[in-house]
């Protein structure tokens, strides 16, 4: 009977895992569904910020202003990486690390050099794995970024960047599109590029600036910054929590499939084994009364 103990043993303890998975599963997707929220509250914000500054924008009073400097040639850029704190979450900070070095690759190929700045644990540790010297490090953003953690993360470099100490700045983040859809992006934060007005042309200015373009702009394009970078920060939060969710259910789904495998198994064994008692019985008795 010692593999059906040992068979009980295993039943328990992938009960006890199974447990577990459930809980991060049930735990991942109330996160998720208010981290998926914030990134539905950001984007629309977001979306009037740029036309904004579409409007407002013209090549002659991108001359005035140094987040609008565009450099002929890019030779030093900043790179952050944003990753989870936490693994147990697929290949999600996997990918993201993935994404940065491939762009660090491709940069430093080209002869830039690049300082990085690292968010999460994850990417912390990895980078100092492959030793890897780290302009600035931050682990203590959490699931619930906020305005500030972004003003604090990319206010430094807005005013390094105005100073010419860098041409330009980077971050590599997951992009929210789905609870399934978090791909790996990189998108450039500085130099601040105008987006495209709507439909591609030109949209007619009916309305009057008050006060002048000049003072709007000077105001809007550090919040226009730090709101890209917000937007970064809560997408990630969001696709890291789907990401978990995704694995816990999966292991919960192959914790499930393992159980009815040992269960079939000690039934059998246990069947096996009564059987064989029995035929243990049925034989001698049938030897006492030969």
């Amino acid at each position: 009977m010692a593999k059906g103990r040992e068979l009980k043993g295993r039943i328990k303890s992938v009960e006890n895992t199974r447990k577990i998975t459930r809980t991060m599963e049930m735990v991942a997707t109330s996160k998720m569904k208010r981290a998926a929220d914030r990134v539905s509250a950001a984007r629309p914000y977001a979306l009037a910020l740029g036309e904004v500054l579409s409007h407002v924008y013209t090549p002659e009073l991108a001359e005035q202003f140094p987040l609008l400097r565009r450099p002929a040639q890019i030779k030093r850029a900043a790179l952050v990486v944003l990753t989870a704190n936490r693994g147990l979450c697929g290949a999600f900070n996997t990918n993201l690390l993935r994404e940065s070095r491939a762009r660090l690759t491709e940069w430093e190929g080209q002869g830039v050099s690049v300082e990085l700045h690292v968010v999460g644990r994850k990417g912390i540790g990895f980078y100092k794995y492959l030793g890897r010297t780290l302009a600035g490090s931050r682990a203590d953003i959490g699931d619930r970024p906020s305005s500030a953690d972004a003003a604090s993360l990319i206010d430094g470099l807005m005013e390094r960047f105005a100073a010419g100490d860098l041409d330009a700045v980077f971050i590599t983040y997951a992009k929210y599109k789905s609870a399934l859809s978090t791909p790996p992006a990189t998108e450039q934060v500085l130099p601040v590029v105008a987006p495209a007005t709507v439909g591609g042309s030109d949209v007619a200015r009916d309305f009057i600036l008050a006060p002048s373009a000049t003072e709007i702009l000077e105001a809007l394009l550090p919040l226009y910054v730090r709101n890209s970078v917000y937007r970064a920060l809560v997408e990630t939060a969001a696709g890291e929590q789907g990401a978990r969710r995704t694995a816990m259910k999966n292991a919960t789904d192959n914790a499930t499939e393992m159980l009815q495998l040992l269960k079939r198994t000690y039934n059998s064994a246990r069947q096996a084994q009564i059987t064989q008692e029995i035929a243990e019985i049925v034989g001698g008795a049938s030897a006492l009364q030969g």
